[in-house]
């Protein structure tokens, strides 16, 4: 095609010969009619289909690599084993009260998350428990994967308003509803995540959430979900209603970064190197480190309330996302189908104690947890078919005050 249109065979007649001579040859001299009784130009569209063979699965191979460091999805980020290797956030920008370019004001900054993203949530469960609803806005992507450009084949979070047309994967099977929980871009009337980052000038090309936005910069501030949690906790706590909690205290602060050290590669990133790796070395690996994990978990719980002892700290909201979508995501469809965290007592009450604090119930859209992963992804679930989740029974007793309490007449008796 590129020598132009006087030596360039019929696109259909082409690939016709190319599925004849390549994938049925061994009915070339039974069925079809020999190269010799051919016409000039049959046999040519036959020569030039063998000679371009070569050149269309190269030509594939190319797209597909600019494609995966262009414009990449989770489920491009595998390293040469097979493993998955979750890349760096972008945008590091810091908000503190003696920033000249980023003091934390009200109505000045703009988050933008998905319910169904554990990372996003970190950010929506602190904003929620400092309440800092009336001072840093919100934005609610669809849960279903979308094309996010003409040009390229990339997918990714995109904005609807409630009620609007339900949303299918891209090979247009399902039907996701646009329900009332979408809460569309009014800040930028983006159609797309992705738009988000185009706005801010990004090179990365990781299209990802939690994302908080400067109104007045108008640029990305940060992306990465350990430093938003990190400046709500400081910078935002004059104007928090609730600033007496302290995610991070200074006394805790290096037992709350072990703790984070084996949690996250392991635990939060290990349900992700489970589900998307490529290799059976890589997913047997992910899903020892996993289990170990969950079981050093359900051993540290079984005695102290939270992580860290009878503090609540960042370090629960880190794990506490992860269990929380375990039993209906990540036991099905990431196939981390060991012992469950409902086989678990002493997790299972650690998720229903943190579910059941004053406005963290309402950072968990498990509807939009379940039809995300099983409908963004079609290499993984081409059908869109929502597996039935569990019931959890979040709302169920806990009985986890117990800990604190012999905790504290253990003290006192000393």
């Amino acid at each position: 095609a590129e020598r132009g249109p006087t030596t360039t065979l019929d696109a259909k007649q082409l690939l016709t010969n190319i599925f004849r001579c390549f994938t049925f040859p061994h009915k070339t001299r039974s069925t079809l009619r020999p190269l010799s009784k051919l016409c000039g130009t049959q046999k040519r569209s036959i020569l030039a289909a063998k000679r371009l063979v070569p050149f269309l699965l190269s030509s594939r191979s190319s797209l597909s690599s600019r494609r995966t460091s262009a414009h990449m999805t989770s489920l491009d980020k595998i390293d040469k084993s097979g493993a998955f290797q979750r890349p760096q956030s972008s945008h590091r920008n810091w908000i503190a009260s003696d920033s000249a370019k980023f003091p934390p004001e009200k109505d000045r900054y703009h988050l933008y998350v998905a319910y169904a993203c554990p990372w996003a949530s970190r950010v929506l469960m602190a904003r929620a428990l400092l309440g800092l609803e009336d001072v840093i806005g919100l934005s609610v992507v669809h849960p279903t994967w979308q094309k996010t450009s003409d040009k390229d084949e990339h997918t990714g979070w995109v904005f609807r308003e409630p009620g609007d047309p339900p949303l299918s994967n891209t090979l247009n099977h399902g039907s996701i509803p646009c329900d009332d929980s979408l809460l569309p871009d009014t800040v930028n009337n983006c159609k797309s995540i992705r738009e988000l980052y185009e706005l801010s000038n990004d090179t990365a090309r990781s299209y990802t959430v939690p994302l908080l936005w400067d109104k007045k910069n108008n640029m990305i501030v940060n992306n990465e979900s350990a430093d938003l949690l990190r400046m709500l906790n400081t910078a935002f706590k004059p104007l928090a209603k609730n600033p007496g909690l302290d995610l991070f205290p200074a006394d805790l602060e290096a037992e709350i970064e072990k703790i984070n050290e084996w949690v996250y590669p392991n635990i939060n990133n290990g349900v992700y190197r489970c589900g998307f790796a490529k290799s059976q070395s890589a997913y047997e690996q992910a899903y020892k480190d996993l289990f170990t994990h969950l079981d050093k978990a359900e051993d540290l719980l079984s005695s102290r309330r939270y992580l860290c002892g009878d503090r609540f700290t960042e370090a629960d909201i880190r794990l506490f996302v992860t269990l929380v979508r375990f039993d209906p995501v990540y036991v099905v469809y990431f196939k981390c189908n060991g012992k469950t965290i409902r086989e678990r007592p002493a997790l299972m009450n650690y998720v229903r104690d943190i579910y059941q604090m004053p406005g963290v119930k309402g950072t968990v859209n498990m509807d939009h947890i379940t039809k995300h992963y099983f409908t963004s992804h079609p290499t993984l679930n081409t059908y869109a078919i929502v597996a039935k989740s569990p019931d959890m029974e979040l709302d169920a007793p806990h009985g986890r005050e117990k800990l604190s309490s012999d905790k504290r007449s253990k003290r006192r008796a000393t």
